[in-house]
């Protein structure tokens, strides 16, 4: 039986991050910091890709696309673009969660994984996970939460912690704690590669089904709450 290529596409922060991987092992990966917008920059990094792996996107069996919390316009464009794929190639499809993503980053660090990611103030889009055995298994749904109450639900726990997404630093430096570290730099932030072997334990859907969650009113939703109050 022909292993699976998987397609990863990560649109969720200020970088945009593309991989390919045959079933867990990773054959490339590709990210770019650019003034470009996501809608100008992921085709074409899908695109290099796959051309400097030797793949053409019709050997892509499965594409997993990163489906929030995250930036709201990004987040869009990167299920957009997979759901145009999945499409086109009759593919399977996997929605993976932002922060799930990240726990996958630290499939090395035994011990509880918490991913934080900044959304306002002091409130932060987490989801804690524990890894055992290079096994992730979630301990929360993803969630809005306040930081303080975030780190005391984790002095509650009888494990050393890691902590990485873009609310890593801050919140580390502002709840410091021998037990809690931050994850290094490599891998701290979304990495289209852990969408690949995520996809690997979660369940597929069909393109159709692919949303995001943003855990939040969108702009737009406020706007439209505010009229009809």
């Amino acid at each position: 039986m022909k292993d699976l290529l998987i397609l990863g596409i990560d649109t969720s922060g200020k970088t945009a991050s593309a991989a390919i991987s045959e079933d867990d092992f990773i054959i490339g990966q590709a990210s770019v910091f650019t003034n470009l917008t996501h809608s100008e920059a992921i085709m074409p990094l899908c695109k290099n890709l796959l051309k400097d792996c030797g793949i053409t996107l019709d050997d892509v069996g499965k594409i997993a696309v990163s489906c929030g919390p995250g930036s709201y316009t990004g987040l869009r464009i990167g299920i957009a673009a997979a759901k145009a794929m999945a499409f086109a190639l009759n593919a399977e499809c996997c929605g993976i969660s932002t922060l799930e993503s990240l726990a996958y980053n630290l499939t090395d660090c035994d011990g509880i994984i918490c991913p934080v990611m900044k959304a306002r103030a002091e409130l932060v889009y987490n989801a804690v996970f524990k890894c055992e055995n290079k096994k992730i298994t979630r301990l929360s749904e993803d969630r809005i939460i306040n930081r303080k109450e975030l780190y005391e639900i984790l002095c509650g726990m009888d494990s050393k912690v890691t902590v990485n997404g873009d609310g890593a630093d801050d919140f580390c430096k502002d709840y410091p704690d021998s037990r809690i570290k931050t994850a290094s730099p490599l891998l701290k932030y979304q990495l289209a590669a852990s969408l690949c072997i995520a996809s690997l334990d979660i369940p597929s859907v069909s393109p159709e089904m692919l949303s995001a969650s943003y855990l939040q009113p969108t702009k737009a939703e406020k706007e439209r709450l505010t009229n009809i109050s």
